[in-house]
């Protein structure tokens, strides 16, 4: 949903609202926390006002987005970095939401969340998980927005662990960022709790440099995938060594 104006809060300007604003209808005094999401409507926890379903109107009484004023934000303060991971987080359950949801590849179990972003090199370096991917991403930082970028263009970033082959790609909400594919689709995952797990071993293991070694002493050969399945592509590695998926499972990155 695209940050609407709204008549009770900062002279209307909705881009002000942050991730974490908890919001109420001003005529039935619903409130909306998007730490709770909306059950009637099967939006899930951390979802943010401003990435609501562009037909989501209030479960009390039925008002349009644009009636809803700030009951408190607690996010005005975030960082700029913060800012933009939240911006990736609402981009992609706007994509759940929209497109995804009823996409057979989707693991339902899991939901859309940004793991372990820290700043390196001038820039923000994550993990996003989704309903039907894992991907490493790597967000612009504040001196370049990277708006030039080519997507669908492959770059190798390197990292102690090794090199990885990267994807340009950008969106409008998020701006360009580049992302490493782990996982897709995501059916081996049992919950939330796992996936994210496995998100922070990656983060762990991509500055490990002996993560190398301890692959090529654990490595298993995946069993084929069915033809009508998404392959899953692994991160590209020095000695052009694939880095499987259950070496971070167990915890062996």
């Amino acid at each position: 949903m695209s940050a609407p104006g709204f008549e009770g809060s900062y002279l209307g300007a909705g881009a002000k609202i942050s991730a974490q604003a908890v919001m109420e209808c001003k005529i039935c005094w619903q409130v909306y926390d998007p730490a709770q999401g909306d059950d009637s409507r099967q939006i899930g926890a951390g979802t943010p006002f401003t990435a609501l379903p562009e037909d989501w109107t209030c479960p009390g009484c039925g008002a349009a987005p644009e009636q809803f004023m700030v009951l408190r934000d607690d996010g005005q303060g975030e960082s700029a970095m913060e800012a933009a991971v939240a911006r990736l987080e609402a981009d992609f359950r706007e994509i759940y939401n929209g497109k995804m949801r009823d996409v057979p590849m989707c693991n339902h179990s899991l939901h859309v969340q940004a793991v372990g972003f820290t700043e390196w090199q001038g820039h923000y370096l994550g993990v996003l998980i989704a309903p039907w991917f894992m991907n490493i991403v790597l967000l612009a930082g504040p001196d370049d927005a990277w708006s030039a970028l080519d997507a669908g263009a492959k770059e190798i970033i390197g990292f102690p662990s090794g090199r990885y082959e990267f994807i340009h790609n950008t969106r409008e909400m998020v701006g360009g960022y580049k992302a490493c594919s782990l996982f897709s689709p995501m059916g081996e995952f049992a919950s939330q709790v796992q996936a994210v797990d496995v998100a922070h071993a990656v983060m762990l293991g991509l500055f490990d440099p002996n993560a190398l070694e301890r692959l090529d002493d654990a490595a298993e050969p995946l069993s084929p995938q069915k033809p009508d399945v998404p392959r899953t592509e692994a991160p590209k590695m020095q000695k052009a060594r694939p880095l499987e998926r259950r070496a971070f499972i167990t915890g062996q990155v």
